[in-house]
């Protein structure tokens, strides 16, 4: 099945919130380098100057990135997922002297119900280090962010 495939029927709405994860390309370790993931960061605060998404909780794995967010008020899900993922493909690469995929194509995302516990989703986001064995304090991790701790 095609990834335009599994996009179709899904929406996105304004102010709504969303669970989003993205791997990077062949599962690569791009973001074990301090900079490239401190790149993807500055892109991730840029977008949010720009209102198109607020971040609410994030971390960036060695390989990919998870993050729970709130939609801005003109953009949709995937013109946001799909302007992160090119521009950081573009800083990282030139940051890294490079000419290569960053990304892999698509992303996973989960709309996050009225009932749903927001808090128990970001704690779900920033313990992925500890669940991963990198840290053994999630403070001791370099690339994670919660709007609520």
């Amino acid at each position: 099945m095609s990834y335009d495939n599994l996009r179709k029927g899904r929406f996105s709405a304004p102010g709504h919130e969303y669970l989003v994860t993205s791997a990077t390309h062949r599962r690569a370790p791009v973001f074990a380098d301090f900079r490239s993931a401190r790149a993807l960061i500055c892109v991730l605060r840029e977008s949010a100057e720009a209102g198109m998404a607020e971040w609410l909780a994030w971390v960036i794995m060695p390989d990919h990135f998870h993050a729970l967010l709130r939609l801005g008020a003109a953009c949709q899900l995937g013109e946001l997922v799909q302007t992160v993922k090119g521009r950081s493909a573009r800083r990282i690469n030139a940051l890294c002297a490079r000419q290569q995929r960053l990304w892999q194509p698509g992303f996973h995302d989960h709309a996050l119900r009225a009932e749903e516990d927001r808090l128990a989703v970001a704690r779900y986001i920033v313990a992925n280090p500890l669940r991963a064995g990198l840290v053994r304090r999630i403070g001791d991790y370099p690339h994670w962010d919660c709007v609520w701790l």
